[in-house]
């Protein structure tokens, strides 16, 4: 799923079918930590997704193989109107509770998805073991902090500039915890917590 942004991603919305770039790279970087745990690790565990916009794309098929394994599932996913909203069917048939925020209040709760993991986490008490963040930086910096309010495990999935995919170029380079790390081999999954969400902003913004 591309949404027309930017140079590249206007170009591949432009493709007809049939139509193809000359080379692809990936997938990049790491899997998943909860991939590695067994089944009855995954039936014990409830996992919070935070989706935003095209990043729910990323978020169906991870909920999806959480909800085969076992594993207990709540999803929230935010854009800025009804009309921008996808997979929310093939969604709601995985989740074990789905929840939908929209800026203009067409859809779900009017407001943002902060608003709804104060409610459920904070006012409601629900307990969840991780929460999993994927969407546009600034919300994925935001869920971060309501989340450290709550000692509320978090991992967010990186979207940065990848040119050669090998952490050579260090393009897409971030600080995480103080360290210097290179999403396209040691991500994209970061603790949240730890991500110098403002540098990452400002070095997505050059490009």
């Amino acid at each position: 799923v591309t949404q027309a942004i930017g140079a590249s991603t206007r170009k591949i919305c432009a493709l007809n079918e049939g139509e193809a770039f000359a080379d692809f790279a990936g997938p990049l970087g790491r899997p998943s930590e909860f991939v590695h745990l067994t089944d009855e690790e995954l039936r014990q565990r409830r996992f919070l997704f935070v989706a935003g916009g095209v990043g729910t794309a990323p978020v169906y098929p991870q909920v999806k193989w959480l909800h085969a394994h076992g594993a207990r599932v709540d999803v929230i996913i935010g854009a800025k109107s009804r009309d921008m909203l996808i997979y929310v069917e093939k969604m709601r048939a995985e989740a074990d509770n789905l929840y939908i925020a929209t800026d203009d209040g067409s859809e779900g709760t009017k407001g943002l998805v902060t608003q709804v993991v104060e409610r459920l986490v904070g006012e409601e008490g629900q307990h969840y073991d991780e929460c999993v963040a994927i969407g546009p930086m600034i919300m994925m910096k935001f869920v971060a902090l309501t989340t450290k309010r709550f000692a509320l495990k978090t991992t967010v999935s990186l979207n940065a500039l990848m040119v050669d995919g090998t952490g050579m170029c260090g393009a897409c380079r971030v600080t995480v915890g103080g360290k210097t790390r290179f999403t396209c081999v040691e991500g994209p999954e970061f603790d949240g917590h730890e991500v110098d969400f403002d540098e990452a902003m400002r070095r997505q913004g050059m490009y």
